[in-house]
């Protein structure tokens, strides 16, 4: 049976009723219901970033779990992991010019504040196919495309799959065109960390990615802000020695003991129970897609446990007790795990097969444009900013991106202008100011 030595540490500490003359400053006194767990770097309990002891022991649990060179946890979620993945591919960066990543255009906020904090430039790979801004269609023959056509090479390659609709990807082709170029693939899989325990290995640390990271909150029974940061088995680009100190330029000085847990006794509970329970899941989900198609009803996700309906109106959803991950007035997505119960499953299956009949409406244009870029996203994120009305941000340059969340994939990336193309699809999401510069300092 696996260990669980973060678990075990604080349970035996909790028990020895200590004064505790150490942060926090609740000192175990029940306020919430968990403070008697809750604790810091006290003798014995190890140091998130220099962990020599029960959270090295815990990480190396869950790097043999998922078959990585090295597996590390954050506690500030896939934010800290996929900036401290950037932060490590960069690193080995020709700084000699202008260093740049290819990503797909559906990369999470989080990406954006990274490259801004490192002062990297993106060329981004737009889909093939038009699914709005939550999915981004990309090939192994695009990449590998835009790899050979391109004067310089990006010191990465960078995709978000699944994506938030459920759509996957080749990440073996992908790969394969990758190591041909002679590049990491960097993946942000935050959606996915259960992928490695299906019936078919899909993770993409399994399918040939150097880096990935994994909100383990986000699909597994883990607090949120857990998280992990993964290296490839065969590690060819030396990431594994880095990963720890990236996360750590990252991340809080005090991460959650409380997380940590829930990430340590996750690993016992992937250990003995996690195949079965999610076969049961996808099991489910196979049913819950059968009553979509009785009923008409187009669904788009490739991902197991992730159902995305075609379908307009979530408040029928919520209306009979089920609350959806996504709605935009085009599609409803809904998100499974292990932890879902028969009933859970039972009630989306019901609410499926007494779904009201409806007439499919035209498909929504409001996906990604290619538009102007007047300013680095480091210079646009980091000048002076003002909010303005959506109405008046026509020929401004974003500052900030302003987003919805979820999904938190920005309608106009930093240092674009901002265009009627920009603000149809900001009112489609309900948004009515945004953060533009205040004063322009330059042209790319």
């Amino acid at each position: 049976m696996i260990g669980t030595p973060i678990v075990d540490f604080v349970e035996k500490y909790a028990k020895e009723n200590k004064a505790r003359f150490h942060m926090p400053g609740h000192k175990g006194v029940p306020f919430l219901g968990l403070e008697p767990l809750d604790i810091t770097e006290i003798d014995g309990a190890d140091d998130l970033y220099h962990a020599d002891g029960i959270i090295l022991e815990s990480e190396k649990n869950a790097s043999s779990l998922f078959g990585t060179s090295r597996t590390v946890y954050s506690t500030g979620g896939s934010t800290q992991s996929i900036q401290a993945m950037l932060f490590t591919a960069f690193q080995r960066a020709d700084k000699t010019e202008n260093p740049f990543i290819l990503a797909g255009r559906n990369a999470h906020k989080a990406f954006i504040y990274g490259v801004a904090k490192l002062g990297v430039d993106v060329e981004w790979l737009y889909p093939e196919e038009n699914n709005g801004i939550c999915s981004c269609s990309i090939t192994a023959q695009k990449i590998d495309a835009v790899l050979a056509s391109a004067s310089k090479k990006p010191f990465a390659v960078y995709i978000t799959i699944p994506d938030y609709l459920g759509g996957m990807a080749d990440i073996k082709g992908i790969s394969e065109v990758c190591r041909k170029h002679k590049l990491p693939l960097l993946v942000d899989n935050a959606h996915g960390a259960y992928l490695a325990f299906c019936k078919e290995n899909l993770h993409p640390i399994s399918l040939g990615a150097d880096m990935c990271c994994d909100s383990a909150h986000k699909t597994l029974p883990v607090l949120t802000g857990g998280s992990y940061l993964h290296c490839a088995k065969s590690d060819i680009y030396g990431f594994a020695d880095k990963i720890k100190a990236a996360t750590a330029l990252f991340g809080s000085t005090s991460p959650s003991y409380l997380v940590m847990q829930s990430l340590d006794l996750c690993n016992r509970y992937i250990d003995e129970k996690i195949r079965e329970d999610i076969a049961f899941a996808e099991g489910k989900v196979t049913e819950i897609r059968e009553a979509m198609q009785a009923k008409g009803i187009d669904e788009i996700s490739s991902e197991p446990l992730k159902i995305t309906a075609r379908y307009p109106d979530a408040a029928y959803f919520r209306a009979v007790g089920i609350e959806p991950e996504y709605a935009d007035g085009e599609f409803v997505s809904f998100m499974a795990s292990s932890f879902n119960s028969n009933e859970d499953f039972e009630k989306l299956i019901a609410a499926f097969e007494n779904i009201p009949s409806y007439k499919a409406g035209v498909k929504q244009s409001l996906g990604f444009v290619k538009h102007e870029r007047v300013m680095s996203i480091r210079e646009a994120m980091f000048a002076e900013s003002e909010m303005v009305g959506v109405d008046e941000a026509i020929g401004k340059i974003c500052a900030a991106p302003t987003v919805s969340c979820p999904p938190a994939i920005p309608i106009a990336v930093s240092g674009e202008k901002i265009t009627q193309e920009h603000i149809a699809i900001f009112k489609a999401y309900s948004i009515n100011r945004i953060a533009v510069v205040k004063h322009q300092v330059k042209e790319c």
